[in-house]
């Protein structure tokens, strides 16, 4: 993300038109997983891509690594199916 009064332009499109923007983010890590709802996230306004602060990211993953540790509990768990694609 941008800090405040930086400006940055989109890697992709070059734009320098963003909204932050709340999204649900899928941690995966040898075949485990965390989902993490409502993600801070900046969205460029002209092409959609995402761009995730690195300070948010790597608290994602020291969260992951503590509760699979048993250092921390999650907030909740839920099931999902799977199915293989033919």
């Amino acid at each position: 993300m941008s800090e405040q009064g930086k400006k940055n332009n989109c890697n992709f499109c070059g734009s320098s038109r963003f909204v932050l923007r709340r999204t649900e983010y899928l941690y995966s890590h040898e075949g485990k997983y965390l989902i993490v709802p409502n993600l801070p996230v900046e969205v460029c306004l002209d092409c959609g891509m995402v761009y995730y602060a690195a300070a948010a990211l790597k608290e994602v993953e020291r969260r992951f690594f503590a509760i699979q540790k048993h250092v921390e509990k999650p907030d909740s768990y839920m099931q999902v199916p799977t199915a293989v694609y033919a």
